[in-house]
């Protein structure tokens, strides 16, 4: 189900004001005037339901009118109205920019109080705990893709029937404020146990590597299998890049050599693997995945393709907030190493986010959440004796645990702080510390060289604000290093991140992990939308210079522009200006990098 909409409504529009129109005595004239109103009645990105709402109280002269904190409409049927975590409402109907011919009948999707999906293809059964159709009512109110929807659903069209918005108690069927459902009269059915709920409600700390889109769980699709045990759904995003050095000064050169020669096209990368359920009454999630080593290769390179194991993971529920992973996984620590590339606002992490955290390690994790989500923890366990090729005895053993907090959250959750701590202890002996300028194709920038180590300690705080379609995320990053000969080095870093969805989507608060989901695309360029564009900007620093280890110390400075055709479609371009300070001098240089992904939907 693609995650795009032609019913749009503008950020921070007003919300549902529930009114309730009483006309004692109405002319003939009067009463015209009511109807034309009514027949103009639309859902447009710039109207919302209260400025309707009060058009049309100006235009009859009513005598009363809502307030700001009006009550919602009373639940007389006795049904149940607390929200679930997960609500499909089916068969609805919004009203045409003209006329009723061009109604658009549509599905909605609600996660966690928050709308993600309104669409006119079909909602497979089972893709949330909650389904209720309609019936093909027609919608007034506030949609907002990423934030709590405000609505109500009414039993016939105001349109042909003036009395449906003169008594409003009479024929609203299903209201839904600030993301909660306060009135429901309408057939609800419960997803039964093994249903692709589970899927789209991960308890596991680290979502897959690439962002399973909702539409995946239609049991129609190709890449989806099913039986009596297991289910599973095949995966996969190309990634496309394009590096072009715009200016490099002769200290830069001095320091790197000629940029020139690390321009042009690669596969970036490339990655397939499959995610699904074993089915038991306590479902298990497991995720396998493949990376090819040609995102380190040209377009043209001649080399043996060779395939890695980039994921393999049990996610075990041992209670409702409670989940065990199991398998070569991320450390719980850094929001910024946690999110997937493609959740990013960013192309390429930051030098300090990929030089001081490893990619993937084999290990276990439990994680879980306490007062009502508003905190999430994880703890892991890790040796990667599989991958390091090496007896289970002799490889180093990673003690990792994170904490994240979100201490103040508006009521529409559209305004979030987010705070995090993250800790890591390794007995590793040796290593070596490097990072690219964020560009993937360049050469080194920084290098520690060969580090004669006992052991490390790392410490990562985090903040992130989220107001809207805005988002500022901030990390910092120390690591401590036990290495005697080499004076007992400390690296640190951190980088500071902003980015504004220029077509006003919110990023989604994954509470069960402390971190942020995707860009959601409100407009699909397939259904004649113009996609979700965001622009970025990042400063970050990085300093492996300390002690008797003369790493460097690097500045990068980026802008970025993405473009989300659709949510498995992405054109980005960034662009980035290096500053490198070693070898007792400061060099400076620029790049532009084009960037392609796909996503197998």
């Amino acid at each position: 189900m693609p995650q795009d909409s032609r019913s749009k409504t503008k950020a921070h529009a007003s919300p549902i004001w529930y009114i309730t129109l009483k006309l004692r005595t109405v002319g003939k004239q009067r009463w015209q005037r009511i109807h034309e109103g009514v027949r103009r009645i639309v859902i447009l990105p710039r109207v919302t339901v209260a400025v309707l709402m009060l058009t049309v109280a100006a235009a009859v002269g009513a005598q009363e009118t809502a307030s700001s904190t009006p009550a919602a409409p009373e639940n007389q049927t006795g049904v149940e109205t607390s929200s679930p975590a997960s609500l499909v409402i089916l068969n609805v109907h919004l009203f045409g920019h003209q006329s009723a011919s061009a109604d658009v009948p549509v599905n909605l999707v609600v996660l966690d109080g928050v709308l993600v999906v309104v669409t006119r293809d079909d909602v497979p059964p089972g893709t949330a705990e909650h389904t209720v159709d309609a019936g093909g009512g027609y919608l007034l109110g506030n949609l907002e893709l990423g934030s709590p929807p405000n609505f109500m659903i009414l039993d016939q069209d105001p349109r042909e029937n003036i009395d449906v918005l003169l008594d409003t108690k009479q024929h609203v069927r299903y209201a839904i404020k600030n993301g909660v459902v306060v009135l429901n009269e309408l057939p609800t059915t419960v997803a039964e146990p093994g249903s692709a709920t589970g899927e789209l409600r991960r308890r596991a700390y680290t979502p897959p590597p690439i962002a399973v889109p909702l539409r995946a769980f239609d049991s129609r699709k190709w890449n989806r299998f099913d039986t009596k045990r297991l289910s599973g759904l095949l995966n996969g995003a190309a990634v496309f890049d394009r590096l072009e050095w715009l200016s490099q000064d002769e200290a830069s050169e001095r320091q790197v050599g000629e940029l020139a020669s690390s321009e042009g096209g690669e596969i970036r990368a490339l990655r397939l693997g499959i995610v699904g359920r074993i089915k038991m009454p306590r479902p298990w999630t497991y995720t396998v995945y493949y990376a090819s080593n040609t995102f380190d290769k040209g377009y043209d390179s001649a080399e043996d393709v060779e395939y890695v194991w980039y994921d393999y993971r049990l996610d075990i529920p041992l209670a409702k907030t409670l989940n065990l992973s199991v398998g070569k996984q991320k450390e719980p620590i850094s929001m910024e190493r946690l999110m997937p590339l493609t959740f990013l606002p960013m192309q390429e992490r930051s030098a300090v986010g990929d030089t001081l955290f490893p990619a993937r390690n084999f290990g276990i994790v439990l994680n879980g959440t306490a007062w009502g989500e508003s905190v999430t923890w994880a703890g892991g366990v890790f040796r990667n004796w599989i991958d390091a090729d090496t007896s289970f005895d002799e490889t180093p053993t990673q003690l990792v645990g994170r904490v994240t907090w979100a201490p103040f959250a508006s009521a529409d959750d559209t305004n979030l702080l987010h705070m995090g701590l993250g800790l890591r202890q390794s007995d590793v002996r040796g290593g070596r510390l490097g990072a690219e300028p964020e560009f993937s194709q360049a050469p080194i920038f920084v290098d520690t060289g060969a580090l004669a180590t006992e052991n490390t300690f790392t410490a990562n705080l985090e903040a992130s604000w989220r107001l809207g379609p805005s988002w500022l995320a901030f990390e910092y990053t120390l690591t401590d290093v036990d290495a005697p000969e080499l004076g007992d080095p400390r690296f640190s870093g951190w980088h500071v991140t902003a980015s504004w969805a220029l077509t006003r989507e919110m990023r989604r608060y994954l509470r069960t992990s402390g971190v942020f989901g995707a860009l959601p695309v409100a407009s699909s360029v397939t259904q004649g939308g113009r996609g979700a564009w965001e622009l970025a900007g990042r400063y970050s620093t990085l300093d492996l210079d300390d002690g008797l280890v003369k790493g460097g110390e690097m500045d990068v400075f980026s802008l970025g522009l993405n473009w989300w055709l659709t949510q498995s479609s992405q054109l980005g371009l960034n662009y980035r200006v290096v500053g490198l300070d070693r070898y007792g001098e400061k060099g400076w240089s620029s790049g532009l990098n084009v960037r392609l992904m796909l996503i197998l939907d």
